[in-house]
């Protein structure tokens, strides 16, 4: 193009250029188009060498970048069938804490005077077996003061109920360890699920030591030398092996439900929303005050071990009056009688009169019914998970039935039936509190 506009402007100009003069701008202009063909030519060389090379460090780069997303994506969490195995051995220990509170409410946990964690697996079969386990039941307080009169029938029934009791805690320590251990060697278990069910199992071994040394209190012959002494285990004792018990059961509980959740969210199953939702800061007091709650709830149910251990309450049985009015009399609820030498003051009666004790139950209980009322009136003001609200919901559920046996198992003077459900209320009103706290946790982000 530039040589043909520089033709044409000869033409114009012809008569005032020289031909040397036409020759060299034609000259010049045909270098003027080799250098323009030659630069593009470079330019497009390099062009595809850039994106030769870009293609390749986009190649190269590729699998790095799906090996990197891979492993923020992979989430290292234990199999489901880890959880539903905690989840059943949870139910055990739901029900063998039941079964617990039949044997003491039978008055039957003394009745074996022996701890045989192999041989005594099996019960007596013969009639010779039978009288020489009842000849050793006869040897300790209990049968002195309180059963003299027992029959060997009557022995075998007390018997049973304790033997069961024993026999369905070797049975949790079994399924316990067993599936464990296979659950860790076949790489089911996280590292840290692995280190939690091993806690879980060092505390079962701990709480067959506890029945032991809670059954040895009440055959101590030291009881023989106290005057008015009834033969029965420390409430001490109870109270920590019941302690034992529901740590078991809740640790069981949670380590189930962690990994149920992270399950989840590994799968991409967890509600976008529900996560939102559990991390928006308006909770945190609602979350502060549902782990209070269950801490009160514990106490409660401590303080209830108390009372099965003292049969405190046989006292007072009317409901919302003791004696004639609200609060017992003052010398009744802090009485001498319980002070021992180099006491501090009276708070032995906290724990040993069975007075005080069945008062601190009762005024435990209504605080804690109260203030599980006013936190479901609070949640209903919170914008909650689905799961969360069935929760809270659950738990004001719960403790209208607690209290309901609670003061029925009072005013009907301690049936064995009522009793026992009022245990396995508590138990349950706790599972509730364990399934909010639970619910409420935070979704990492």
């Amino acid at each position: 193009m530039l040589r043909t506009a520089i033709a044409r402007s000869l033409r114009h100009v012809g008569s005032k250029i020289t031909p040397n003069q036409s020759r060299t701008l034609l000259s010049t202009a045909a270098l003027y188009k080799t250098l323009q063909r030659s630069h593009f030519q470079i330019s497009k060389r390099s062009f595809n060498s850039s994106n030769i090379q870009q293609r390749s460090l986009t190649t190269a780069t590729q699998p790095a970048a799906a090996t990197a997303a891979t492993t923020i994506g992979a989430v290292n969490v234990s199999k489901p069938a880890v959880a539903y195995w905690l989840y059943f051995n949870a139910g055990m220990v739901f029900s063998i804490v039941v079964v617990g509170g039949l044997t003491r409410l039978t008055e039957s946990g003394l009745s074996i005077t022996e701890w045989n964690v192999i041989s005594g697996m099996k019960p007596p079969r013969s009639e010779l077996e039978w009288n020489q386990e009842f000849e050793k039941y006869k040897q300790f307080p209990e049968y002195k003061i309180l059963n003299r009169h027992m029959t060997l029938e009557e022995f075998k029934n007390i018997f049973y109920w304790e033997w069961s009791h024993r026999m369905i805690g070797r049975f949790i320590g079994a399924s316990f360890v067993l599936p464990g251990l296979y659950f860790a060697s076949r790489g089911h278990m996280t590292k840290r699920v692995a280190k939690q069910t091993f806690g879980i199992t060092c505390l079962m071994g701990f709480q067959g030591f506890m029945g032991w040394y809670m059954v040895k209190s009440g055959l101590s012959e030291a009881l023989m030398k106290e005057p008015g002494a009834v033969p029965r285990v420390s409430q001490y004792r109870l109270t920590a092996h019941l302690a034992t018990a529901i740590a078991i059961y809740a640790s069981t509980i949670f380590v189930a439900a962690d990994i149920i959740r992270a399950n989840k969210i590994a799968k991409g199953k967890f509600p976008g929303n529900t996560a939102s939702m559990l991390n928006n800061p308006i909770l945190k007091r609602f979350r502060i005050a549902t782990h209070s709650l269950g801490a009160l709830m514990m106490v409660t149910v401590m303080s209830g071990g108390l009372v099965a251990g003292l049969d405190a309450g046989l006292i007072y049985n009317e409901f919302p009056f003791m004696g004639k009015g609200i609060v017992p009399p003052k010398a009744e609820l802090w009485s001498d009688r319980y002070v021992k030498q180099n006491d501090n003051g009276k708070w032995r009666n906290l724990l040993e009169n069975p007075t005080t004790v069945q008062f601190d139950h009762r005024t435990l209980a209504e605080t804690t019914a109260t203030l599980t009322t006013a936190l479901w009136l609070y949640s209903r003001k919170l914008p909650l998970p689905k799961n969360v609200r069935m929760a809270v919901n659950t738990m004001m559920g719960a403790v209208v039935v607690q209290v309901t046996l609670g003061i029925s198992t009072l005013i009907y003077m301690v049936p064995i039936e009522l009793a026992a459900a009022h245990q396995a209320g508590a138990l349950a009103l706790l599972t509730s509190n364990f399934w909010l706290i639970h619910a409420l946790r935070r979704v990492p982000v």
